[in-house]
This record gives structure tokens, C-alpha cells and sequence, in this order.
């Protein structure tokens, strides 16, 4: 009925970056399980040891992912360029340009940077009973959440580092708006960000994004 585009898989260079990104994600994850089981107390020598030898060969798996994602991202002119259009943003460092390229994949595939926002789940949604009674407007949340979770921290580094957020925040703050939310539209604005960079091919210029704001 609403006649959506053609689905078209990411190109192979494009699909070996989201497979190491994502096998970095799920390393971390079970490094972090068996650090909290080592911490936890009450294990035995044997299983101690079990824990440790685990915990050392996935600290290794992950630098050696680590490694092999920046030789992709190197190895590959296009994906090179496109991290260092990221990196010029405050707030988004190297491991947060090369989750945002593979998450995002062909950046053409959005015509602008609401439907961006709205693929990651940080679109506002206002919460509603009837037609008059409003409540607090919170995020979707229905979109991809590797790409919220990836954008929470740096959005809270651009809130002090970057100029555009930095005064984004403020003004909201002025407003009297939570914390939480502020965050939340920090990480909007900064994905907003790297649409605008990737979009256009320019590095971040804190002058041309104030002029534009």
C-alpha cells in the first residue's frame, strides 16, 4: 500500500564492518559476564583459574578485533574518509565512527536527518490519553538500540566538549528540563551531526552549524 523502496543488502566491505563491530560488542559483553562472575565471590580455585584464563583470551580476542577493525576501516578509502568526517565531531571518537558506519551502513538510504534519528529510536514520542491530556515526551525507542547505546556516553562528552551541543544543552536546561531528556536530545543532535558531515562530505565547523541552528 505504501509501495517502500526495494530492501538492498550492504555492499560486502560494508557487512564485514558490522560483523566486527558487532563480534567486538559481543566480546565485551561476555568479558564483562565472567568479571562479574569473579567478582561475585565464592568460586572455587579450579573455576578461579577457569575465569581468569577466560577473561585473558577474550581481553585478547578483543584487542585483535580492535586491530582488525581499524585495518578495515584503513584498507577501505571510503570508509576512511567517512570516519574521519565522524571524528571531526566532538564527542565521537574512533570505536563510535566505526559503530555508526556499520549501523547506519549507506548513508543515502536516509533523505534526511529526522529519518535517521527515527531509525536509531530518538525521535520524541508524546504520550497521549484522548485529545487533551498530554504527557511528557520521552523517546520511541523503536529503532536500532546499538545505535543508542552507542551514542549515550559521547553525548554526554559533547555536552561539555562541543560547542553546537554544549549550548544545545544549556538551553534546555535553562528551560527546566530533565536531565535524562537533555541527554536524549543530545544523542539526537549529535546523530543529527554526523548525518549532516557524512552527508556532505565537510568536517564539523562549530561556526557553519551555529549559523545554521
Amino acid at each position: 500500500m505504501h509501495q517502500p523502496p526495494a530492501w538492498t543488502p550492504l555492499s560486502p566491505h560494508l557487512q564485514q564492518l558490522q560483523g566486527l563491530v558487532r563480534r567486538l560488542e559481543h566480546l565485551a559483553e561476555m568479558s564483562l559476564m565472567e568479571e562479574n562472575r569473579l567478582a561475585s565471590g565464592g568460586v572455587c580455585g579450579v573455576v578461579r583459574d577457569s575465569l581468569e584464563d577466560h577473561i585473558a583470551y577474550l581481553d585478547e580476542q578483543i584487542k585483535q578485533t580492535r586491530r582488525q577493525i581499524t585495518e578495515h576501516i584503513d584498507n577501505h578509502p571510503d570508509l576512511k574518509d567517512q570516519a574521519r568526517l565522524l571524528e571531526s565531531i566532538p564527542g565521537i571518537g574512533a570505536a563510535t565512527a566505526a559503530l555508526l558506519l556499520a549501523e547506519l551502513g549507506d548513508i543515502s538510504q536516509f533523505e534526511s536527518a529526522r529519518q535517521v534519528a527515527a531509525f536509531a529510536g530518538l525521535v520524541p514520542r508524546i504520550r497521549e490519553s484522548g485529545t487533551s491530556v498530554r504527557g511528557r515526551s520521552r523517546l520511541s525507542k523503536i529503532g536500532s538500540s546499538r545505535l543508542r547505546k552507542s551514542l549515550y556516553f559521547p553525548a554526554i562528552t559533547a555536552l561539555r566538549f562541543n560547542p553546537i551541543i554544549k549550548s544545545f544543552g544549556l538551553r534546555l536546561s535553562a528551560a527546566g528540563k530533565s536531565k535524562m531528556l537533555i541527554i536524549g536530545a543530545a544523542m539526537r543532535k549529535l546523530l543529527h551531526l554526523a548525518y549532516g558531515v557524512l552527508k556532505s562530505g565537510k568536517a564539523f565547523d562549530p561556526n557553519f552549524c551555529a549559523q545554521s541552528a
